[in-house]
């Protein structure tokens, strides 16, 4: 069987993709036009990117023509327009970075107890005694106990600390040790690290808004490796400038993406803003790109890929 397939992906990319035992016939995607391919390919392999975003984007008239299966290089699908969903099959590269995001969420936990860059020395007037916090013994919430969340979940208990979780299915972790609670109120109000990794979904659309955020336990440090539509950003601000809500945020996500210049969450004292780089996507390309292989030799063999995207639930 012989697989046409349009890549949006870069060239290094593509040549290992070519490399497929099935000999797929590979398809440059022009960037400004990457659903284009509708016309003449079996697969799209997609990636965020602005084409996607501009408001002029309208559902193509083939859509989605001869395609039989659309694969995002992301695990989020909501970069995309809605009607991508109408493609006979979606799936996503789920769980290729979640170890990495996870060893970034265990850097922020571990930056915000230690604080080392406040009690470096720099002059012998500085040689002073000051208390570090801790990590074991405290408490990790985690929002969200898919791939991310479990790879979070996981080290969280291998430092010693509570690992308590959530999940919108209510079904239990296969995790020993991951306490599970009801409610997300709950969660914010017992843990000393919140972790958000859920889909950005209309569920999840200002999820942590005023309301919730005043329930957050005081100086509890909240860390959003999910989206930042997640977070109600102004909420976030005047609960960090409030005398008993969270004591800080480490946010890798924000809501648009860059944020406008002069935002405030950039010189916030109680904010670590980094430009959505958790997931250390040149180092786990590697890992999609096997994946990507591995689901295409399912698909050939008639069999179901990994990760279909469910279009009721939005992930």
């Amino acid at each position: 069987m012989s697989l046409i397939i349009a890549s949006q992906l870069d060239a290094d990319f593509n040549r290992g993709l070519g490399q497929h035992p099935i000999a797929p016939i590979l398809i440059d995607v022009a960037d400004d036009e990457p659903w284009a391919a509708a016309s003449e390919a079996d697969l799209l392999l997609i990636r965020p990117s602005p084409a996607w975003r501009q408001p002029t984007v309208v559902r193509p008239p083939v859509w989605p023509g001869r395609l039989k299966w659309v694969y995002s290089a992301s695990a989020g699908i909501d970069f995309y327009p809605e009607w991508l969903l109408d493609a006979p099959l979606v799936t996503c590269g789920r769980g290729v970075a979640s170890d990495e995001i996870a060893d970034y969420v265990i850097a922020a936990i571990y930056a915000y107890a230690k604080n080392l860059e406040a009690v470096t020395a720099r002059s012998r007037a500085e040689w002073i005694n000051v208390p570090l916090g801790r990590v074991s013994g405290t408490t990790i919430g985690v929002v969200g106990l898919g791939a991310i969340g479990q790879s979070v979940a996981r080290r969280g208990l291998a430092l010693g600390a509570q690992v308590v979780g959530l999940r919108r299915s209510g079904a239990q972790s296969s995790i020993s040790g991951v306490e599970h609670v009801r409610d997300i109120e709950t969660l914010v109000a017992r843990s000393d690290h919140i972790v958000i990794a859920v889909p950005a979904t209309a569920e999840t659309q200002h999820l942590f808004n005023d309301d919730l955020l005043r329930k957050v336990k005081p100086g509890a440090h909240i860390i959003n490796v999910a989206r930042g539509s997640v977070i109600d950003q102004e909420a976030l601000v005047r609960a960090l400038d409030g005398e008993s809500g969270p004591g800080f945020a480490t946010l890798d996500v924000t809501d648009p993406e860059p944020l406008p210049d002069g935002h405030p969450l950039y010189t916030h004292p109680r904010v670590r803003l980094t430009p959505h780089i958790s997931s250390n996507h040149t180092l786990v390309r590697h890992r999609l790109l096997e994946k990507v292989r591995d689901d295409i030799s399912r698909f050939v063999r008639g069999e179901a890929p990994s990760d279909i995207v469910d279009p009721a639930r939005g992930y």
